[in-house]
């Protein structure tokens, strides 16, 4: 289904609900750019590290793509497990695993309180961006606990520039890659309105340093394009 949650006035802010969920993969598609790209670097590091009997969380999963991805190429017996905060959203992924035959574990449940297994991956596609600063670096920390030695930390965020033109100019390069994709300007700015103060943004400089500051030994960047990253942490 094509996203057009935006082309009405908003009257809230931006949260992830059924209309969100009915459109959520049009939306990933047409709004993240290079999302296949990102998606298939997440899912090579993912499969490499999981081992037999091993353990990897999706935090934020949504609809559940990249574990189904993850799950068509897996060559051994490891649990695959989705959180979201989000019933909408859960309940897409369920119709999806179920329609594929998949052995997902999707689950409702605030990432900021569940109790871990010990894990050998952790994804998070676009979640830490949603969550207050003040708590952010508690959830990493938390996941560094929850890894085992030299296991991974894959997350993508937007990103923004501590230069004032270059961050400017980021932006207008990203809205005209939105309106390439069919968004008109209207949607663009109707999203934005909707994302304010919701979404909060780190830098990229600043996402590494509060990795390492969290039990990480080492973090950087494997894909970027513009604003937006996807980086790979090991403990």
């Amino acid at each position: 289904m094509n996203d057009k949650v935006f082309t009405k006035p908003i009257k809230k802010q931006f949260e992830f609900d059924e209309e969100v969920a009915a459109v959520f993969d049009d939306m990933l598609q047409r709004s993240v750019p290079f999302y296949g790209e990102s998606q298939k670097i997440t899912e090579f590091f993912a499969l490499k590290k999981l081992q037999e009997g091993g353990i990897m969380y999706d935090l934020g999963c949504s609809t559940a793509t990249l574990l189904l991805n993850i799950h068509r190429k897996l060559k051994n017996d490891a649990t695959l497990v989705g959180l979201d905060n989000s019933e909408a959203m859960l309940e897409q992924a369920r119709k999806k695993c179920e329609a594929y035959g998949a052995d997902i574990e999707v689950k409702y449940a605030d990432i900021l309180d569940y109790e871990y297994k010990t894990a050998d991956v952790f994804v998070s596609n676009y979640t830490l961006q949603f969550i207050r600063p003040l708590v952010r670096e508690e959830l990493v920390k938390k996941i560094s606990s929850s890894l085992k030695k030299e296991g991974i930390f894959i997350f993508s965020e937007k990103v923004i520039s501590h230069h004032p033109k270059l961050n400017k100019d980021l932006i207008e390069c990203y809205y005209d890659f939105k309106q390439e994709q069919g968004y008109s300007l209207y949607e663009i700015m109707q999203k934005r309105e909707a994302l304010e103060n919701v979404l909060v943004p780190y830098s990229e400089e600043e996402n590494i340093k509060m990795a390492k500051s969290c039990g990480f030994s080492h973090c950087e960047v494997i894909f970027r394009w513009a604003n937006f990253a996807t980086f790979i942490a090991i403990k």
